[in-house]
């Protein structure tokens, strides 16, 4: 059980702070994973949810590069229930098994793509060091470009926060859910 409670019909929020409510239904379908918690503080989980949206459904980032960036950020921060659900999306998105297994296992990335390894590196960096190196940086920014590369480390930045607030509030996977390595 969570640590705080989850939140997930729109007559637990105050009414004045539904309408944070509805656009997570509204873009997500319902208000579950790391919203259930993060609708506690209403405004918060709407603004996160904002971002969010652009983020995971929106960005400039190719699918399967996009989900890759997601599994590598979260596997990082030992987030089971962000792992969970978008190693299925990854999957669906086109990323093989071999690359989901070298990010859950944080092996050597020698053997993926150049694209893949480009994304994990930089992700990895990102989060193990705080700073991305001058290699790393531009092998990503002359596959990405400038805005693709603004909306890597915005899709990084946003998983390690919700990873955070998962972990903080002690979330579990679902019953059933694929494991964290």
């Amino acid at each position: 059980m969570p640590r705080v409670p989850e939140i997930t019909s729109r007559d637990q929020v105050p009414e004045d702070l539904r309408h944070n409510f509805d656009s997570i239904v509204e873009s997500r379908g319902r208000v579950g994973g790391p919203f259930a918690v993060l609708m506690n503080s209403p405004e918060a989980a709407g603004r996160i949810a904002h971002i969010g949206t652009y983020l995971r459904f929106d960005n400039t980032l190719p699918p399967p590069l996009r989900e890759l960036a997601i599994i590598a950020a979260v596997r990082e921060w030992d987030c089971a229930p962000e792992w969970s659900a978008h190693v299925a999306i990854a999957r669906n998105e086109g990323v093989n098994e071999a690359t989901i297994a070298t990010v859950g296992a944080k092996g050597p990335i020698d053997g993926l793509a150049q694209d893949e390894r480009s994304i994990v590196q930089y992700v990895r960096e990102l989060i193990q060091t705080r700073r991305v190196s001058d290699a790393t940086f531009a092998a990503a920014h002359s596959m990405l470009g400038d805005q693709g590369i603004t909306d890597l480390t915005a899709t990084t930045g946003y998983y390690c926060m919700i990873a955070c607030a998962l972990n903080a509030f002690d979330v579990k996977a679902p019953a059933g859910a694929i494991p964290l390595p």
